[in-house]
């Protein structure tokens, strides 16, 4: 997504200035020879291959910036759970020092655009049988294990799925998640305190072009379809009824700008979603529409500690303060997607390794 948000503040003339680790997960092992991703940007932007863990880095990249877009993080929700320190390090560890530098180092930045994650909500909001909003809490190991990966208060009580508001309980099911929610919570609680303003934003499942082919730890709909491209099977979780809030990477891109430009954004939080649940099923099915093929599938039963059951965003606020609602449906997004996968490289298969590392440390069941 960053590669597209520099085009939109470069197309409304702004500098911009990107500070990027190029972490072979996401971007391959030699980026820039292989990256046009990276390619698409170099001519437009002033590109520093650094950390947001170290202060030398940082400095560099925020000389003369008025407006900081924090991207960096360490993503994947199943990985989390056993690289621990390094998703501590980077998201939290990275934050803390970009807002050391600016509470005792001179600097330009006026505002600071924080990207959070639906992660931080675990599971969102329901309602009860009696009519109330409810935050039901994880899943067991146990009930899943047993076929039952809805969510309860009590066992056999039926909940209904409901957009999550940005006044939704807090709590995240995976160490990515917590990660995340700590990023949003320095941000904007120091931020105001340094006189600066903030913005978070709680993105949802972002997609389309540009996104990384190459991470085998996330993003359903890559890891989909590098194996519909292969013509290998296809796995699904659980029992495939499970859904997210799928938002094509155009919208995120004007929603992050409206957040940076907008003065009325300020303090504010906001889901940054389409506003439709779209569940795994439904997800294979548009790809194989899309690529116009079909491999076989297997509704497996298995299971990722960490992974919420439903996802979908209450897109009100964002509405109502910035004038934005996602503009994409899902149908037409995924095609524009799977257009664009074409024209990649078939990326090696590290997917069956990521299963493989959860599988040994039982956190896949």
């Amino acid at each position: 997504m960053g590669s597209a948000l520099t085009r939109r503040l470069v197309d409304a003339g702004h500098r911009v200035t990107i500070l990027d680790s190029l972490l072979a997960q996401v971007h391959g092992e030699t980026p820039e020879e292989t990256s046009a991703l990276l390619t698409s940007v170099s001519s437009i932007a002033d590109v520093h291959v650094g950390s947001v863990t170290s202060e030398d880095d940082l400095r560099a990249a925020l000389g003369g910036a008025t407006i900081v877009v924090h991207l960096a993080a360490e993503t994947g929700t199943g990985q989390s759970m056993y690289e621990i320190d390094r998703y501590v390090q980077t998201n939290v560890g990275g934050t803390g020092k970009l807002l050391d530098l600016l509470a005792n180092e001179s600097h330009s930045v006026r505002r600071l655009v924080i990207a959070s994650s639906r992660s931080v909500y675990g599971e969102g909001a329901y309602i009860a049988q009696d009519g109330s909003t409810v935050f039901p809490p994880h899943r067991s190991s146990a009930a899943m294990e047993a076929g039952d990966f809805d969510v309860h208060l009590t066992p056999g009580d039926a909940l209904t799925l409901v957009p999550t508001p940005e006044t939704a309980l807090l709590h995240p099911s995976s160490v990515y998640g917590i990660t995340k929610q700590t990023q949003e919570a320095l941000i904007m609680t120091a931020a105001p305190a340094l006189g600066l303003e903030s913005v978070a934003l709680r993105y949802q499942n972002v997609y389309g072009p540009g996104q990384s082919l190459k991470n085998p730890y996330t993003g359903i709909l890559s890891i989909f379809s590098t194996l519909i491209r292969q013509g290998k099977e296809i796995n699904i979780f659980e029992d495939g009824l499970e859904s997210r809030d799928f938002v094509y990477v155009d919208d995120v891109v004007e929603a992050t700008f409206l957040a940076c430009v907008e003065p009325h954004a300020a303090g504010h939080t906001f889901n940054v979603g389409s506003g439709v649940q779209t569940t795994v099923r439904e997800v294979v099915e548009g790809l194989f529409r899309a690529f116009g093929t079909e491999v076989p599938v297997t509704v497996s039963g298995n299971f990722r500690l960490g992974d919420i059951r439903h996802n979908v965003a209450d897109t009100s606020r964002i509405r109502d303060v910035l004038g934005f609602a996602a503009t994409v449906p899902f149908d037409v997004g995924i095609r524009r997607f799977v257009d664009w996968v074409r024209t990649q490289p078939l990326e090696s298969d590290g997917y069956e390794r990521s299963i493989a590392e959860m599988a040994e440390r039982k956190l896949l069941k």
